[in-house]
């Protein structure tokens, strides 16, 4: 019985221990930088839990500039750009929940629609667009995400 006992008790306490490591492991895996550069004075995305938030990301051409380039460029770069971080931190596009999208020149709007309701996967996530004063390197357009893991 002592025996039966001893066993009982080292199995629940195995168990136990595995379950905390499991917790333990799982609240460290639920805050990570994504594309963090040191030096730099934010991340690319974060994830916290089963959320990502991807910071405000640009459209620029293969030389990294955005100047000269029109919107459906930009919006095209900054669509992939958003996606990028969304697959290295382990989502998926159709994870996204909530866009941002900060535009300079509301004529533009109509054109950004277009590329956009082409690029990103149905059902569409909620959005707000917002006429900005201007962007950093003299963008035309800026998207930031919220992603949630299902």
């Amino acid at each position: 019985m002592k025996n039966e006992y001893s066993r009982t008790a080292n199995r629940g306490l195995w168990l136990a221990g595995l379950l905390a490591l499991c917790t333990a492991s799982s609240a460290f895996a639920q805050h990570e930088a994504i594309g963090f550069k040191k030096g730099m004075p934010f991340s690319e995305g974060y994830v916290a839990g089963n959320t990502l938030y991807v910071a405000g990301q640009q459209g620029p051409d293969s030389q990294g500039k955005v100047t000269g380039t029109d919107i459906t460029l930009q919006t095209t770069n900054a669509i992939a750009a958003v996606e990028k971080v969304v697959k290295e931190a382990g989502f998926q596009m159709t994870d996204i929940v909530s866009v941002t999208v900060y535009i300079t020149d509301l004529n533009d709007v109509e054109q950004m629609n277009k590329v956009y309701k082409k690029l990103m996967p149905d059902p569409k996530p909620a959005r707000a667009t917002v006429q900005v004063a201007g962007l950093i390197g003299g963008a035309k357009i800026e998207i930031s995400a919220i992603a949630v893991k299902h």
